[in-house]
């Protein structure tokens, strides 16, 4: 795989839509039987652990100056959003979440125009924008419900997509010489021991020991773990190396089309403004992957 070339580029990007996208239903599976806290820690934790013989492969080969950058992945792109999304999750609908997540894309140019000195480029700043005209589009035209909305549910997302911004401007200034596998395995070094130390002090033992369905509920937790973080942020991270911040973080616009993708197969039909709005998307990732 040749991610020099332009459809690779896109094809991952929409890989890791499709994967994401199913991400807001994991979650929701696992709290029915787990509190939101206990689903984020899982999340890590199993990651973790998934990525540990990667871990024991690669630690000794990275600089001692590269790992305050490594654990600043790990804690903000990783870490702290789980944490906050399935807190939000509990008081805030998918497709709010959804479209609330579409923020990171305008968060990683701003991020890294104003703090890591990225050059600003027009043609970016338009696409960034015309991508999220095309994301909010899709999501309200799908029903949002905005009544009775508490804002402050509704910030921690905001907040989430601020960390993602962070971490992927950092990946792609400071850790360009590391690869992929090494800065999601040893990232998850800096978070997945004091999740699991945080579940101890949790029901998990006794919820998964007592209630019938924590097995059903650890299996989406795990499937969310290994797929949805491990793998997915292994290949979103080696997409950030070969393209441009910015460009990796625009799959959040992608994810909503994947909902209604779903919504498809379920037997929904697919109206006039989601169609527009799905051009919309594709001509504004079009402009950032486009200008260099």
């Amino acid at each position: 795989m040749n991610l020099e070339k332009k459809v690779w580029q896109y094809l991952l990007l929409f890989f890791l839509a499709f994967i994401w996208g199913s991400s807001f239903i994991l979650m929701k599976r696992g709290m029915k039987v787990y509190s939101h806290d206990e689903v984020a820690a899982l999340r890590i934790a199993i990651s973790f652990l998934f990525l540990l013989p990667f871990l024991f492969k690669y630690i000794h080969k990275v600089k001692r100056d590269r790992w305050k950058y490594l654990a600043v992945v790990g804690v903000f792109g990783s870490g702290i959003p789980a944490f906050l999304f399935t807190l939000a999750e509990t008081q805030i609908t998918s497709s709010l979440a959804g479209m609330l997540n579409s923020l990171t894309p305008f968060f990683t140019l701003i991020l890294g125009v104003v703090i890591f000195k990225v050059p600003a480029v027009k043609g970016k700043f338009l696409g960034v924008f015309i991508g999220l005209i095309g994301a909010l589009g899709l999501i309200i035209s799908n029903g949002v419900d905005f009544n009775n909305t508490p804002i402050f549910y509704a910030l921690l997302v905001v907040i989430a997509t601020l960390c993602y911004a962070l971490s992927v401007n950092t990946i792609k200034k400071y850790l360009g010489e590391i690869n992929s596998i090494a800065i999601t395995a040893l990232s998850f070094l800096t978070i997945g021991i004091p999740c699991f130390i945080y579940l101890f002090f949790t029901d998990f033992y006794k919820t998964t020991t007592t209630n019938p369905e924590a097995l059903k509920a650890l299996a989406y937790v795990a499937i969310l773990a290994v797929i949805g973080t491990a793998l997915s942020i292994i290949i979103f991270n080696q997409l950030i190396k070969h393209t441009s911040a910015v460009f990796a973080s625009t799959v959040t616009y992608l994810i909503p089309i994947f909902a209604i993708f779903w919504g498809v197969i379920d037997g929904e039909e697919i109206n006039f403004i989601q169609i527009v709005s799905i051009f919309i998307i594709l001509v504004g990732i079009y402009f950032v992957n486009k200008i260099k």
